[in-house]
């Protein structure tokens, strides 16, 4: 299986958090064979992870659930 182009060209999208200039944003596109790419965007040219379409679904509710915060 090819990987999917991901180049800056790619439809990435900032996230809605992200505003104020928060420097620890993450962008998402959509990418082929997968639900959608997420990388940092700060680091827009380094690596994004992949997501199955039930794999990021889990991800996002996880997230806005808030079992990943730390505090």
């Amino acid at each position: 299986m090819l990987a999917p182009d991901l180049t800056l060209s790619a439809p990435w999208r900032k996230s809605t958090r992200s505003n104020n200039g928060a420097h620890n944003c993450v962008e998402v596109a959509p990418a082929a064979g997968a639900a959608a790419a997420v990388r940092d965007s700060k680091n827009p040219n380094g690596p994004a992870l992949l997501f199955a379409p039930s794999t990021f679904h889990a991800f996002v509710n996880t997230i806005k659930t808030g079992r990943l915060d730390l505090s």
